[in-house]
């Protein structure tokens, strides 16, 4: 058979890649299926959409952007659903904008678009509007047919009227949106930003309005405060902020009942990832990233996401997790434990070098203190102890030193970076907003030193190779200092210790 002959629909023509999928469906295309499949259901039940708790929050969010942005018209993308694997998507997570100022976390909502519309200038501000697909009716074949957003596939989508009440802001269909970003758009009309990154068909469409008279210096711009929008969390973001950590607390503690498991099994790490992230899953909307379930010497690969190694009695396992709540607020924490409970004499050192250097970083992390400082104040105590183990080729001053820098081969990674709806959150943000910042009440970040000793490096001694330990704590910066969210998970090693040992008894309580 040629291949002008394979493929052929009924009408002799060539059936298209794109719509080869359906070859797989047995679905009925009958007239008499259609009109009973679309017919004889009940009337849908009376809504009980209620305002969210973020409703408040996200309109003082919104009036600080329109504030920077007068006159212009900002387009914010949910995104859109990612092909995992041919005709299958990855579970939908709306960009970490879009969330910020809409309050919609979770799965919603795939292909919607805030639009920020400048009012009149006697006016002046924005008016919101969210450009989103709504409920089908039961008469459309989208109800049944459609995998991607049929009700029958995927469930109900809510309707106009109900994401109105619970985001508090004016809705629209997304048919409207083309019409309404076009609206006055021009040289020497409206000006028109879109995100950049969070939806390709949407900047597509504003790249088309724009007719090449506007650059994307100002998306970058829009980008650029959107992250800046998020260094100083509300109190509806501390609030979400204190619920991912005490979830990630609890997934730590499963992770420790699990351990003798993970040491029974040929792949330990992927147990305690597994522990881990169905925890998440269960009690959020899942990971805020990548679980690290790091055994022995793949502790001291920073990112070791592979977790497929055995985890041995007399050895460390560095654990890196965080539960992204419903809201996709996420901890970020990491502990370093010892499999079989007890720290050997030099892991014990090493741990307590980093813990010396978690504990001066805090110090410096209050208000009035530069960003950098929390950094320099960890690296100071890090390069005092290399130096005392006779690890650095120079005086702990001189590796300090810019020109110098030699402790750094054992903590190549900064100390500390923002968090809340993205793990490395505020990233687009601007040098004199994050790193050469003062410190102010409502940020969070981590505080995150380590020491790695590479099983290969002949700059060790033996028993140092193959360590690596990371200590990371989520910090709120408050008034008067400053306080470690994910303080419930011991980090002393003795308290370490106890923890493992009380989690090993009978009760495991």
């Amino acid at each position: 058979m040629s291949a002008d002959q394979t493929s052929q629909q009924p009408d002799g023509t060539r059936q298209p890649l794109e719509n080869r999928g359906s070859n797989r469906s047995q679905r009925p295309t009958s007239a008499a299926f259609l009109e009973f499949v679309t017919s004889g259901w009940a009337d849908r039940p009376v809504s009980a959409a209620q305002p969210g708790p973020a409703v408040d929050f996200t309109a003082a969010r919104r009036e600080r952007l329109s504030a920077t942005f007068p006159g212009d018209r900002l387009v914010i993308p949910a995104g859109t659903f990612r092909v995992r694997s041919n005709d299958t998507d990855y579970r939908f997570r709306p960009h970490s904008a879009f969330a910020h100022l809409t309050g919609l976390g979770a799965e919603h909502e795939p292909d919607a678009v805030l639009v920020l519309h400048p009012r009149p200038e006697s006016d002046g501000g924005h008016e919101a509007v969210l450009y989103l697909r709504p409920l089908a009716g039961r008469d459309t074949e989208e109800f049944f047919a459609d995998s991607r957003y049929g009700e029958f596939w995927v469930g109900a989508r809510p309707t106009l009227e109900d994401v109105s009440v619970e985001t508090g802001i004016a809705t629209a269909h997304l048919d409207d949106l083309r019409d309404a970003l076009s609206k006055d758009a021009g040289p020497d009309g409206v000006q028109v930003l879109v995100v950049p990154g969070a939806d390709d068909a949407v900047e597509a469409l504003v790249e088309e309005i724009r007719a090449g008279h506007q650059t994307g210096e100002h998306d970058e711009r829009l980008a650029e405060a959107l992250s800046e929008l998020r260094l100083l969390k509300d109190a509806y973001e501390v609030e979400q902020m204190r619920a991912a950590v005490a979830a990630t607390a609890e997934g730590f503690e499963k992770v420790l009942r699990d351990l003798p498991r993970a040491v029974a099994h040929r792949r330990g790490e992927r147990v305690i990832e597994g522990t881990f992230d169905a925890h998440a899953r269960e009690e959020g909307n899942a990971v805020g990233y990548d679980t690290i379930a790091a055994a022995g010497e793949h502790a001291t690969t920073l990112h070791w996401t592979d977790n497929d190694g055995v985890v041995r009695p007399g050895e460390l396992v560095l654990i890196d997790a965080g539960v992204e709540v419903d809201s996709l607020y996420t901890a970020d924490v990491t502990r370093t434990i010892p499999v079989d409970g007890t720290f050997t004499e030099v892991q014990r050192r090493i741990y307590q070098a980093v813990l010396d250097a978690a504990d001066a970083a805090f110090a410096v992390a209050v208000p009035g203190a530069r960003f950098r400082d929390v950094h320099a104040a960890a690296m100071e105590v890090i390069a005092a102890r290399l130096d005392e183990w006779g690890l650095l080729p120079v005086t702990a001053e001189e590796s300090l030193a810019p020109e110098g820098q030699q402790h750094r081969r054992w903590m190549v990674h900064g100390t500390s970076h923002h968090l809340g709806l993205d793990v490395h959150d505020c990233a687009q943000a601007r040098r004199e907003m994050y790193l050469d910042a003062t410190i102010e009440p409502g940020m969070v970040f981590t505080i995150e030193p380590g020491l790695y000793f590479k099983s290969d490096d002949l700059r060790v001694p033996p028993e140092y190779r193959g360590i690596g330990v990371r200590i990371e704590d989520d910090v709120l910066v408050t008034a008067d200092g400053n306080e470690n969210l994910s303080a419930a998970l011991p980090r002393r090693p003795e308290d370490v210790e106890a923890w493992m040992a009380r989690l090993a008894g009978p009760s495991g309580s």
